[in-house]
């Protein structure tokens, strides 16, 4: 049933490290905080070129996206936002449905006086990616989505019995006791076995992020961005009802999501291309970021 999206050769080769560190930013890259409401957002912005917007997910922040944006800001304007609740963003009440995550992402655009942009996701990025997708189709120039499924959108129903997404309903006062000081335990998990090889994931990428999850309220804002999925899959079967139209790029892991995560998209979207990763699991940046960069820039190159 996978099927892998040939014709990769030729790209440009870059040298990234088998096991990946957290790669810093290339020169020229600010950082700055924008004020969304009562939400302060910490955004990346760096490169020149058409806008491509960078959204990371759980157990990672933005730092995630370091060796993709050394690539792309080579001839695109890279903003790489830490979502609310996240990395160095601030820890909001509520607000965590991806329809609202998705207004966020418009309002740091409009602050940086960015109109269209490609907006690009993994995992609970991958979320917020199609609820931008779905909320201002008309700003949306390509759309890249990988390796999570779309609360809402076909085959969720089959997707969400999967034993290992347990944590889709973890949450509250009680798990965030569980949680605290353990902090590096529970990301553990996600690292070790959503993995196709968890060495991928080194000892210092796990250090950095964890710092970031122990800190004040980042659990109880990891655990909302879960539990907010009963709204976002309400949200999205009326999204879902108008196909996206802008060209989609789905990329899975080839021990995760793999295929699937185009048949997903196949179901919201008219325009898709489907990459299956060999030997990645979830991990697509740290385990195999040459192939998923590869892919990017193949989807975003093409006219």
């Amino acid at each position: 049933m996978f099927r892998f999206l040939l014709g990769l050769f030729g790209m440009l080769v870059i040298s990234l490290p088998a096991a990946a560190q957290v790669q810093s930013l290339p020169p020229g890259f600010q950082t700055q905080d924008i004020k969304v409401g009562d939400v302060t957002l910490h955004v990346r912005v760096g490169g020149q070129g058409s806008p491509v917007v960078l959204i990371h997910g759980f157990g990672d922040t933005g730092d995630m996206w370091g060796p993709l944006a050394t690539e792309l800001s080579r001839d695109h304007r890279i903003v790489i936002p830490d979502l609310r609740g996240m990395g160095l963003s601030s820890h909001p009440v509520d607000g965590y449905d991806k329809r609202t995550q998705a207004a966020d992402i418009r309002a740091i655009l409009t602050a940086l006086d960015i109109d269209h942009a490609t907006i690009v996701g993994h995992d609970i990025g991958t979320m917020v990616a199609y609820a931008y997708a779905a909320r201002y189709p008309d700003k949306t120039e390509k759309l890249v989505v990988m390796d999570a499924p779309v609360p809402g959108i076909p085959p969720w129903d089959e997707i969400v019995r999967s034993p290992a997404l347990w944590h889709f309903d973890f949450g509250g006062p009680d798990a965030e006791r569980l949680v605290a000081g353990r902090e590096r335990i529970y990301l553990d998990r996600f690292w070790n076995e959503f993995a196709a090889d968890p060495s991928k994931i080194n000892e210092a990428t796990r250090e950095h992020y964890t710092k970031f999850y122990a800190l004040p309220g980042a659990m109880r804002s990891a655990f909302a961005q879960f539990r907010s999925i009963r709204q976002d899959v309400e949200d999205n079967k009326v999204s879902m009802m108008t196909k996206l139209t802008m060209p989609v790029l789905a990329i899975g892991g080839e021990k995760s999501f793999g295929a699937t995560e185009a048949i997903v998209m196949r179901n919201a979207a008219t325009d898709v291309t489907e990459v299956v990763v060999p030997h990645s699991g979830h991990w697509l940046m740290e385990e195999q970021p040459e192939a998923t960069i590869a892919a990017v820039r193949t989807f975003l190159d093409r006219k």
